[in-house]
């Protein structure tokens, strides 16, 4: 007897906010892109009904109340199989896109930290500023690796381009303090 591949199942949320004040759309709009919910059309969003995704929907729902709209939602799983393969890709190519982003600000980091060194910038102010650039680095990571539920093809890189920019700041913190040390 063969198993049956698992069936993703989808939260479908069709919402709905008055245009006036645009405020409250835009709260929504913002928290859904934040979630990483895959907009399929208009007013139409959709995330795997997976339990990291949960708390970010329930302030979708709430954000809307707000703003007097609301947030029908349902659960769904592609008709057939191309339909289901179709809607994964479409949300990892989302998370595709995020992990290029990320990588593009690791290499900016890198560049930074190249920049300073160059520069003979081994100040205390520097370093807590490069220290905040990882912290967030690290954090956006993480959101984005909880959000790549089907694991795009970049992530790997994504670990190891942010485990190369921890390398790279211990090398220039050993910096700092040697130039601060030999004052």
């Amino acid at each position: 007897m063969t198993e049956q591949p698992e069936v993703v199942r989808w939260l479908v949320l069709v919402v709905r906010v008055p245009a006036e004040p645009s405020r409250h759309r835009v709260a929504v709009w913002r928290e859904l892109r934040r979630v990483g919910a895959l907009q399929i059309g208009q007013g139409v969003w959709v995330v795997p009904n997976v339990p990291v995704f949960a708390e970010g929907v329930a302030r979708v729902i709430e954000l809307a109340r707000r703003g007097e709209g609301e947030v029908l939602m349902l659960d769904a799983a592609g008709h057939q199989e191309p339909d289901a393969d179709r809607l994964e890709a479409m949300f990892t190519a989302e998370r595709a896109e995020e992990w290029s982003e990320f990588l593009s600000d690791c290499r900016g980091f890198d560049a930074e930290i190249d920049k300073e060194i160059a520069k003979g910038k081994f100040t205390m102010a520097e370093l807590e500023e490069e220290e905040q650039s990882l912290e967030r680095l690290r954090r956006w990571h993480r959101d984005i690796k909880a959000r790549d539920v089907f694991g795009a093809s970049a992530a790997a890189e994504a670990d190891q381009q942010l485990k190369h920019c921890a390398d790279r700041l211990a090398d220039y913190t050993e910096r700092v303090f040697a130039a601060l040390h030999q004052m």
